[in-house]
């Protein structure tokens, strides 16, 4: 099968969707499908097989170019490859594109919900008063999921969430898969990293995350604070790895400063993917306390390193950490997370059980079991345009029967 994934950001920015598109698409290739990348130009790229790269405008948002759809390249590179499939992995600008191209070429197109776009307005100068304009964002959303033919949530959460509104497009759950490269971690490497960053320290905790205001950052710093008085009367001290880049850096190392952490956190700034699972084999503990997210990517690729983990309840999170069962779950509450990792590190026991549960809950979203899947839903929707069904696709037309059969058997 030929497919084409959209996304307005990728390799070398960081975050989730980048590497949810990575996983899936050399997944795919793996099980023998020709998978293309259409992502943005950037500056300091690196140069891909199968990655197409588009025109991207000087401007930022997020730290990321704005992508410039003004180009015949998407349709012209469609057209070449003969994409039987289009998956878009945002709603807007190269979203727009996708459905254009759906409606001019029949060409089905699955749309993966990754973010609570909501939490991302603070971006956008013009929309900053977040309230006002969430119920227009969703407004959006409602109708660009409506013009796709299947619609993917990462966790059985974000599905139940989507289903509460007015979401006609049937929805499936498919995860970010993840490598199998990540539950081997070089233990020598692991080894050297752990050496170079602890110091003096009794323990080195680690988070990956890009450095931005709906990452929950500044929450993150202050338990850290507690967790340093807790153990200073211990005679003990910690290091923590804070991955990533992002627009808050300077602010984070304020901010650190103000708590008296500058020498407890290293800002280690963004790393290459293949060194990822050493520097969480390497921590004693994964913490994460971001509330935005549909799926932890990086909650999943510390339990395959065997990082035992501490988050704070979010959607998302919670459909992946069971509390207490392969990790702790706590309230947005400074002296509770930082009790929680206290704990971790005190109970041998305790830690052992966190990781191996771990370890079993990432088996489940192996890249291969997610790219079968995949090719499922998309061999379905393939299919059914195929056959000239476009305007009603058979998920709809089941949607549709389903519903009438309810309301006659209702009636009667």
């Amino acid at each position: 099968m030929n497919i084409a994934m959209f996304t307005n950001n990728y390799k070398p920015y960081m975050g989730g969707v980048p590497i949810s598109i990575e996983h899936l698409s050399e997944a795919l290739r793996q099980q023998g499908h020709m998978v293309y990348v259409f992502a943005p130009s950037y500056e300091n790229q690196t140069e891909e097989e199968f990655v197409i790269r588009y025109p991207s405008f000087p401007m930022k948002i997020a730290g990321a170019p704005v992508p410039n759809v003004l180009t015949k390249l998407f349709e012209e590179k469609v057209r070449e490859y003969q994409i039987e499939v289009i998956h878009v992995h945002h709603p807007a600008i190269v979203g727009n594109i996708a459905l254009l191209l759906r409606k001019k070429y029949g060409i089905p197109v699955v749309f993966t919900y990754h973010t609570r776009y909501e939490a991302y307005l603070h971006y956008i100068k013009p929309l900053q008063q977040v309230e006002k304009h969430t119920k227009a964002v969703e407004r959006y959303l409602t109708y660009f999921s409506n013009h796709c033919d299947l619609l993917l949530a990462p966790t059985p959460g974000m599905k139940e969430h989507l289903e509460t509104g007015e979401i006609s497009t049937p929805i499936k759950i498919l995860p970010t898969g993840i490598p199998q490269k990540n539950f081997l971690p070089d233990q020598r490497r692991s080894k050297e990293i752990r050496k170079a960053c602890i110091g003096e320290a009794d323990y080195l905790f680690c988070t990956i995350s890009r450095l931005a205001k709906e990452k929950n950052l500044d929450f993150q710093l202050e338990g850290l604070s507690v967790l340093k008085e807790r153990l200073t009367k211990r005679r003990k001290t910690f290091r923590h790895l804070l991955i990533g880049e992002g627009p808050e850096r300077e602010h984070l190392l304020k901010r650190a400063e103000e708590l008296g952490l500058s020498e407890h956190i290293i800002l280690a700034g963004k790393l290459a993917n293949d060194e990822i699972p050493c520097y969480l084999s390497a921590s004693d503990a994964f913490l994460f306390s971001s509330k935005s997210e549909t799926q932890g990517i990086v909650i999943l690729e510390a339990m395959a390193a065997g990082t035992p983990i501490v988050a704070v309840k979010a959607s998302g999170v919670e459909d992946i950490i069971k509390d207490g069962g392969n990790g702790f779950l706590t309230a947005e509450d400074t002296q509770e997370w930082a009790e929680r990792i206290l704990g971790l590190t005190e109970d041998g026991k305790v830690r052992k059980k966190l990781t191996e549960n771990g370890k079993e809950t990432a088996e489940e979203y192996s890249e291969p079991r997610v790219a079968l899947r995949a090719a499922e839903y998309y061999s379905e929707v393939k299919e059914v345009c195929g056959a000239g069904k476009q305007k009603l696709s058979f998920y709809r037309r089941h949607v549709l029967r389903y519903t009438h059969q309810t309301k006659d058997a209702v009636n009667q």
